[in-house]
């Protein structure tokens, strides 16, 4: 037994109407195609629905029955399809985003806000953790997208490329570092440092010793914290100095320090958007993607000293 959506829609219409010529009227089609729906539909479930006279139709015992069965399932199916249509449409929709902590504070609320200006409608949730816990929040599925720099031995997670940006120096102002034309890492590193937690002392120091040409820069922190605010805060206490990247420009300046391109080597990192590589992110979770990297693309971040 198959019965069609057609055949449904043209019996809940006439049941509505009460008559042929107006339901095929509310379907945009002729009488006889009207007509023809109801009598395949009656065959195919071996039973009369209607019961017809010269003036106006009737449903049967079993029509009128049928009828309230036919009319939930069109209108359940109606409302997935227009809540469908919402999502693709970007009516409605939620966003599910991790980042780092950093980030979080500094880029990606100005993407939030200038996306939702477009979409008021779409909700962002956004999760601020460690780097380190950003891309294990889309790796359980406890987010659509997380945001982190490059890590090995993800094969379950698509990683789509957002930045790839150098160190800066970051001191208070009056700093000696200030006074230097070039701030290299050997200059930094001379003064206590402050770093994060977890592999970030590990991965700077193996790409300082693989790119540095001469004078291999040796790190020894005086503090290591788990956030970035954090050692911006410490920087600001005039407690060391520290290394980042350009997109906390907008936290370093309102700590009141200085943010310098650090060399000999340039060191750049690059960030990744990731999400499991077999699932695909709903329409407002692409959109919101979408929307960060054109907005990454517009920041200048080619000259950030």
């Amino acid at each position: 037994m198959e019965v069609t959506l057609r055949q449904l829609r043209a019996f809940t219409a006439l049941a509505r109407t009460g008559g042929f010529t107006r339901a095929a009227e509310s379907l945009h089609i002729t009488q006889s195609a009207l007509s023809g729906l109801i009598k395949e539909l009656e065959t195919q479930l071996g039973v009369r629905l209607v019961d017809r006279n010269t003036r106006r139709i009737q449903l049967s015992e079993v029509g009128r029955e049928f009828h309230s069965v036919a009319t939930r399932i069109l209108r359940d199916l109606d409302g997935a399809l227009e809540n469908i249509d919402n999502l693709k449409r970007l009516r409605r929709g939620i966003v599910r985003i991790a980042a780092p902590q950093l980030m979080a504070s500094t880029l990606i609320p100005e993407v939030i806000a200038s996306f939702r200006r477009e979409h008021p409608d779409i909700q962002v949730h956004l999760l601020d953790c460690a780097v380190e816990n950003a891309i294990a929040q889309a790796v359980r599925g406890e987010v659509d997208v997380s945001i982190g720099p490059h890590r090995e031995g993800l094969t379950d997670m698509a990683a789509d490329p957002l930045f790839d940006l150098p160190f800066m120096a970051v001191f208070p102002p009056g700093h000696p570092l200030e006074s230097l034309e070039r701030i290299r890492w050997a200059d930094l590193v001379r003064y206590p440092l402050i770093a994060l937690q977890g592999q970030f002392t590990n991965r700077l120091a193996l790409d300082l010793y693989r790119q540095a040409e001469s004078e291999i820069p040796t790190i020894h922190p005086s503090h290591e914290v788990a956030f970035m605010s954090t050692a911006l805060s410490m920087v600001s206490a005039g407690l060391g100095v520290t290394a980042g990247l350009p997109y906390a420009r907008t936290l370093v300046d309102l700590y009141g320090l200085r943010m310098r391109p650090l060399q000999d080597p340039v060191i750049r990192r690059q960030f990744f958007v990731y999400n499991r590589l077999h699932a695909s992110p709903p329409p407002a979770t692409q959109a919101f993607v979408r929307h960060l990297h054109a907005h990454v693309d517009e920041r200048d971040w080619g000259n950030p000293g």
